[in-house]
């Protein structure tokens, strides 16, 4: 049995994913000696693009909390711009519908990639220490004491800490072990969908295939796939799709079926996957969970981060960007409150919490929108008034979107407006047929009246 003291200043974290990483280079900033433990093996030896991750989607949140580690250069580098969304409809017809103005973008990244360059920056740190295949079997929070597994000898062995992270994801360990105190708040809920990563390759020269600056979707109304820029040419799509029914992963046994639906449901998508069935059949089918806790915290000891604290499903890219703003969060707080993790602990749940399951709402709002109404001249309509709105009016009219994506707003306030908003459109669109409508003077009135 083999004993690691953490002790003199030192903190643990548990999960050296893009959480844990990004955390540990906070911590290290304020002098914290820092030992990670992560219980994969190191994502870059032999490292390659896995079949099972989403490209993701770094918007403002995530580029704050990059920045204040120094390190937003670094990773512009390796990220995409998307100005806008690029809708592909059953006839292969597009339809572009920008993000923000003045060319906002959201920016595609790879996970993998992204961790990677994240490892890289932790090893360079004297302060911090990664520790690879390292599974925890159990913690008593309340002594500070975590058993280990090592998964390559098979050793178990024990680690004392004075404070942990929990910065394991959505099945943490960390929260298993708060799970069991007193009291304690827990749910999680699945989406009867699932997700299927699937490539589209690059062009003969490696140029790429579809519109590089756009996030592709696919809506087809109970059911969507997208796609976002890699740097190679490629595009990583995503096939978000029900479980079992009709048209579902169940109904899709045969390669003859696999072919059939996509030429008829993603015809100009199908020419660019040539690896399409081997994707398909070969790729893992991730499940899409919303988890909600309460505390976070117990003490001074531990607190959660991050998936592990407030999974959300992927249909605002905001997962990895509520994480990231988690850490900024907390580095105020310990600015703030210097070694009294009593209070940043207790503060940063009070702070985070109503935000994190408001953007947990917004997410599974979003897969509604992105999957349905924006193939809908309607809801397109709509935008475009909501846009109108937002330029005659900037100090009143911020739209959602825009809230959550390019504003460090808290998603609580976000969500309060949206909905306060959708009810001003909702009138307002009753009269409302085409888009030189909003410049009639009975609208004009009504706009004046609504946003008063």
């Amino acid at each position: 049995m083999m004993t690691d003291d953490n002790s003199n200043n030192g903190v643990t974290i548990m999960g050296a994913g893009l959480v844990g990483s990004l955390l540990s280079l906070y911590l290290a900033k304020h002098n914290y000696k820092v030992d990670i433990y992560e219980r994969r093996n190191d994502l870059r030896q032999n490292y390659r693009e896995y079949g099972r991750s989403i490209n993701l989607a770094l918007s403002d949140r995530g580029w704050k909390a990059l920045e204040g580690v120094g390190i937003a250069d670094e990773i512009r580098k390796v990220a995409i711009p998307m100005y806008g969304r690029m809708m592909h409809d059953l006839q292969g017809q597009l339809s572009y519908q920008p993000y923000g103005k003045d060319n906002q973008a959201i920016y595609s990244v790879s996970r993998g990639g992204l961790n990677v360059t994240l490892m890289d920056l932790v090893d360079q740190n004297p302060n911090i220490n990664l520790h690879f295949n390292q599974q925890c079997l159990q913690a008593d929070l309340v002594a500070g004491e975590l058993e280990m597994l090592d998964t390559q000898n098979q050793e178990k062995h024990t680690i004392k800490t004075q404070r942990l992270f929990g910065a394991d994801g959505a099945y943490s360990m960390v929260r298993y072990a708060l799970q069991k105190t007193e009291r304690y708040e827990y749910s999680q809920s699945y989406l009867e969908y699932g997700y299927k990563e699937l490539r589209i390759a690059p062009g003969p020269n490696g140029e790429w295939a579809l519109e590089k600056n756009a996030l592709h979707i696919w809506p087809r109304g109970s059911y969507m796939m997208i796609a976002l820029p890699n740097l190679d040419g490629s595009f990583t799509g995503t096939l978000f799709f029900p479980y079992e029914g009709d048209v579902s992963f169940n109904s899709l046994q045969t390669e003859a079926d696999l072919k059939d639906f996509f030429g008829k449901i993603f015809p100009d998508a199908l020419p660019l996957m040539p690896d399409l069935v081997a994707d398909f059949f070969e790729n893992p089918t991730g499940s899409l969970v919303t988890i909600k806790c309460f505390p976070w915290s117990l003490g001074d000891k531990a607190v959660l981060l991050g998936d592990a604290a407030h999974a959300i499903v992927p249909f605002y890219g905001q997962g990895m960007n509520a994480g990231f703003e988690d850490c900024t969060v907390l580095n105020q707080l310990i600015d703030e409150h210097p070694d009294d993790w009593q209070t940043i602990f207790r503060m940063f749940q009070e702070l985070r919490k109503p935000n994190t399951d408001a953007m947990a709402e917004l997410a599974v709002q979003n897969f509604i929108e992105m999957r349905d109404l924006v193939a809908n001249p309607r809801f397109l309509l709509r935008k475009k008034i909501e846009g109108k709105i937002n330029a005659q009016f900037p100090d009143k009219w911020l739209p959602l979107y825009t809230m959550v994506t390019y504003t460090h707003l808290p998603y609580s306030v976000a969500l309060e407006t949206g909905q306060h908003q959708d009810k001003i459109m909702k009138k307002l669109m009753k009269h409302i047929k085409q888009e030189s409508d909003y410049d009639k003077p009975e609208v004009q009135q009504l706009v004046q009246k609504l946003l008063a």
